[in-house]
């Protein structure tokens, strides 16, 4: 089968999150998948598993390296640019993935693509900043007061963290004990932190996002945890604005920058989040 590695949410190569997309010639059990993901060992790896249904849209699989997750941010824009530059000859500005959580059109904007997610729902509050300043070896200090602790999902959940300071996001290094211990008696989820400042002038907000995957590792660049953020922002109306468009600076090693446009309308949610693609490789999966 046919596979392509793109980096997502970049602002050129060899930045943003990797993806691993994957064409099979044949069906493949859910195993095999797995395995392959774990092979290629990037955050996501997807499988396109049929081609255009008649809803109009492409049945899509993403894999962790440990498990198959019913959406994510990155792999759902990946995978949609490389249907339409590689299976539509590059053509038409919407491509629609059928995944675990339902359709998800993402359109195509002159050399951006936006991803429309699902309305969020908003999760247990955590009233106790000491338990994740623990997980994230910070002050509780850090943490700010004003605004909740709380799970938020818009088909995978994130525990969204607003910090105080630029400095607290920097400082920010996962305690692998206590995150598997917050894992295991209150909710598996992703921790993402925030603070509406920016290395650089031109973006808004520095993000940054844990995984809770094996290893606890540090995600590049996270669509569907800032489609959590947008709701989160929203609902608690942090910037006294229905309606928001921002930058969003992430990763470390990995520099990414995912735009957001979102608003709240009569208690409904519109969350559009997006960025750039890029073609790494293309080959055959022996």
């Amino acid at each position: 089968m046919r596979f392509y590695i793109v980096d997502v949410f970049a602002e050129e190569k060899y930045q943003g999150n990797q993806l691993a997309v994957l064409v099979p010639d044949k069906k493949l059990s859910t195993t095999e998948m797995q395995q392959i993901a774990r092979e290629f060992n990037f955050s996501e790896t997807t499988f396109i598993t049929s081609g255009k249904q008649n809803n109009g849209g492409y049945d899509v699989r993403i894999f962790t390296p440990d498990t198959e997750i019913p959406f994510a941010g990155h792999p759902t824009l990946g995978t949609a640019f490389v249907i339409r530059e590689f299976l539509e000859s590059g053509q038409g500005d919407q491509i629609i993935l059928n995944l675990g959580v339902g359709q998800i059109p993402v359109r195509f904007t002159g050399k951006e693509i936006f991803m429309e997610q699902k309305e969020p729902s908003f999760g247990m509050v955590i009233d106790q900043p000491e338990v994740i300043a623990n997980i994230l070896q910070i002050k509780a200090q850090d943490i700010r007061s004003d605004y909740p602790i709380q799970v938020v999902s818009t088909g995978l959940p994130a525990v969204i963290v607003p910090l105080k300071s630029l400095d607290a996001v920097r400082r920010c290094a996962i305690h692998h004990s206590n995150f598997q211990h917050f894992i295991d008696t209150m909710i598996k989820c992703n921790l993402l932190v925030f603070v509406p400042e920016a290395e650089k002038e031109e973006n808004d907000l520095r993000v940054r996002v844990f995984m809770d995957d094996t290893g606890f590792f540090e995600d590049p660049a996270t669509g569907s945890a800032n489609g959590n953020l947008a709701g989160y922002l929203l609902e608690h109306n942090f910037f006294q604005a229905s309606k928001i468009n921002y930058r969003v600076e992430q990763g470390m090693q990995r520099p990414s920058l995912i735009i957001v446009d979102a608003e709240k309308n009569n208690g409904k949610f519109r969350i559009h989040v997006g960025g750039k693609v890029f073609s790494v490789a293309k080959g055959e999966w022996l």
